[in-house]
């Protein structure tokens, strides 16, 4: 894997605070933040902070951060965007009081699907989004434990796509997430491990 310059990228929305240091980045999100699409809420939200830079078919981007929130909604991971009605956002979100990895997939309008990481608090969290033919295959893990298969998703083989590290502060002031690593190689082989 090659290491992304913290430089390289352009946010979609400035954060509160961006502190660059020879250990990562640490982003403080701006108090109601959010990343959505009408789908049961019947709102649109897009002022997700999200560093993107080009996401090349063919090619994976890995973002890693170490999880550490506390209040509904506080959420980090990486942000895949082709246009403002088509993207995809995954990582660890903060729901009813426990920690879920997830995936919100948004082509017009969005969906969300999360299953809980009850183990996670205080690991780092690496999110990979892998870009093969006509798909976006979304895997994550903490600490060094095996990746496990997230999403697969549909994303235009020609489309120009950017991506990178995201966070959210739906419902409060103050989050500030600690990314330790952006990093960008050849995408996955394969679907399943055995393949």
């Amino acid at each position: 894997m090659n290491v992304i310059d913290w430089t390289s990228g352009t946010w979609t929305n400035a954060p509160v605070n961006v502190e660059i240091t020879g250990d990562g980045m640490r982003v403080t999100a701006v108090e109601e933040s959010d990343a959505w699409r009408i789908t049961s809420y019947g709102f649109v939200h897009d002022t997700e902070h999200a560093l993107l830079a080009p996401f090349a078919p063919g090619t994976a981007m890995e973002v890693s951060f170490r999880l550490d929130f506390s209040a509904q909604f506080d959420q980090a991971g990486i942000f895949v965007k082709v246009d403002d009605t088509s993207w995809i956002k995954a990582g660890v979100e903060r729901s009813d009081g426990e920690n879920s990895l997830g995936a919100v997939v948004t082509r017009g309008v969005s969906d969300w699907s999360l299953s809980p990481v009850p183990g996670w608090q205080g690991k780092l969290v690496t999110i990979r989004a892998s870009r093969s033919g006509d798909a976006l295959t979304i895997r994550a893990r903490a600490d060094e434990e095996p990746w496990r298969l997230v999403r697969v998703a549909p994303l235009d083989p020609e489309a120009a796509v950017t991506a990178g590290p995201m966070c959210c502060a739906p419902t409060r002031a103050g989050l500030t997430v600690h990314f330790t690593s952006w990093q960008t190689g050849p995408a996955d082989t394969s679907l399943h491990p055995d393949d």
